[in-house]
């Protein structure tokens, strides 16, 4: 190997480092040996392997799901509908994702920036959902700490359950909103404490929470491609999907309520 190619390797490895790396530390060695056999490594493994995406190429976005037991329904549902961000995205420069997911015993993980949605899917095959509970605040931290090092323009996050500190949640959504991320807060079932702090989440965030039912798969796909719309092209490429999508229609009018 010449010493151009070693240079060239060391720089991958360094970035896959930076970039595939568990969102702060597990809470002990519980969580690793609770997961399945070599999952987490297989799923790292996977990120790693993912060419880094050049800076400014396209809209980037954090797509941050609770993987807890009770979560196992709507994350095969994201699963199957998340290719449909990078379609509805394509028009407006095209878009760059980065998996993030919490479960068990204080595991919360990232993945590296994903550009094309097969790659998407497959790392969010390795991941089964485990019970614990929610690590909201980590996931704001790391959209944070994250922006730091690359644009981000939006986060969506997936969730059912809010188990934390409101009053913390909020001090870190403000945070983002002074940086200008958007937050796309998106629900499942109408839990009364998820509810109110989703939607102080997206409000302070000056982006949108909004609920959506498992059983009617269209609901989470129209929010999802509003919420990469966005990442991509801003609020004129919303309005372009507005017309023919209620659900779009409905986040621009939560985004522009949220300012006042």
């Amino acid at each position: 190997m010449s010493g151009w190619e070693v240079i060239q390797k060391g720089r991958r490895r360094v970035m896959s480092e930076k970039n595939d790396r568990a969102v702060g530390k597990a809470a002990g060695t519980a969580a690793a040996s609770r997961s399945q056999p070599g999952e987490i490594d297989r799923f790292l493994g996977a990120a790693q392997r993912l060419a880094p995406l050049a800076a400014g190429t396209a809209g980037r976005l954090v797509f941050a799901l609770d993987a807890t037991m009770s979560r196992q329904p709507s994350w095969d549902l994201a699963c199957s509908l998340q290719g449909r961000m990078f379609e509805v995205a394509a028009e407006s420069g095209g878009l760059a994702v980065q998996l993030v997911y919490f479960r068990g015993l204080g595991e919360c993980r990232a993945s590296g920036w994903v550009g094309e949605p097969e790659r998407l899917k497959g790392l969010m095959g390795r991941i089964a959902c485990e019970g614990g509970q929610t690590q909201i605040a980590r996931v704001l931290r790391h959209v944070r700490d994250e922006a730091r090092n690359v644009p981000i323009r939006a986060f969506v996050f997936v969730g059912d359950a809010m188990e934390e500190d409101a009053d913390a949640l909020a001090a870190l959504a403000g945070e983002l909103g002074l940086r200008g991320i958007r937050g796309f807060v998106f629900q499942e079932g109408s839990e009364p404490a998820a509810s109110r702090a989703f939607a102080g989440i997206a409000r302070l965030t000056g982006g949108a929470h909004a609920r959506f039912d498992v059983n009617a798969p269209a609901s989470l796909l129209e929010l999802l491609r509003g919420a990469a719309a966005y990442a991509a092209g801003g609020r004129e490429a919303m309005l372009r999907l507005a017309g023919a999508s209620p659900a779009v229609k409905g986040l621009i009018a939560a985004m522009e309520g949220g300012r006042g």
